[in-house]
Formats: C-alpha cells, sequence, structure tokens
C-alpha cells in the first residue's frame, strides 16, 4: 500500500492489511538490517507451526484474538495486547478467530 511505506505518513495501521479467506496475509512495512516491521492478518483456523528466530519479536495484535505458544505455554492475546516472545525459543501462532497482528524484529543483541 502506497502511503504505509512511506516514511512520516500517518495511516491507520488496522486498515493497511485486509483478512483473506483460508490465508495469511502479510505486508512488510519496514526492513532494515536492524529490524523489520510486518502486518499479518490470519484467516479463522490459519496459524504459523511452530518455529525459532534467532532474534526478540514484538507481537501487537490490532484485531481479533491470537492463540500464542512460546516454549510450550499457551496464551490467548487479544485486541491492544502485546507479546515479547524471547529469541530462541520455539512459538506458534494460531488464529481460532481471524486476528491482524503488528509484528516488529529486533535484530541483534
Amino acid at each position: 500500500m502506497g502511503d504505509t511505506k512511506k516514511l512520516g505518513v500517518a495511516f491507520p495501521v488496522e486498515e493497511a492489511i485486509k483478512y483473506a479467506d483460508d490465508s495469511v496475509v502479510s505486508q512488510t512495512l519496514l526492513n532494515k538490517d536492524t529490524g523489520t516491521i510486518t502486518l499479518f492478518a490470519f484467516d479463522e483456523g490459519q496459524g504459523l507451526s511452530e518455529h525459532t528466530a534467532p532474534f526478540e519479536a514484538v507481537v501487537l495484535i490490532l484485531d481479533g484474538q491470537a492463540k500464542i505458544t512460546i516454549g510450550g505455554e499457551s496464551l490467548n492475546v487479544g485486541a491492544g495486547e502485546m507479546v515479547i516472545m524471547p529469541a530462541n525459543v520455539p512459538h506458534a501462532l494460531q488464529a481460532e478467530q481471524k486476528f491482524k497482528m503488528l509484528l516488529t524484529m529486533i535484530r541483534g543483541e
């Protein structure tokens, strides 16, 4: 989306990405050597299987509710809530209902 990638321009973040049936949609807003900021929209029943990342990541739920599993512990995280996921710990996300999130990955120590 044109304006969402321009620096210094305000935009409604929740409206910057749309749900798609039976899909996970993503849009990278910023991709730098120091980290990334990515929007996601998960349709109900969709998810990301368990994986690890070498960097800490911040998940902010914008709409709906996500089931986030970190190191075997499950959390139900709703709109307006944030989780900081530790580096090198297995985690997964599941949409028991559709949700949108903003993922900020921070590279480095």
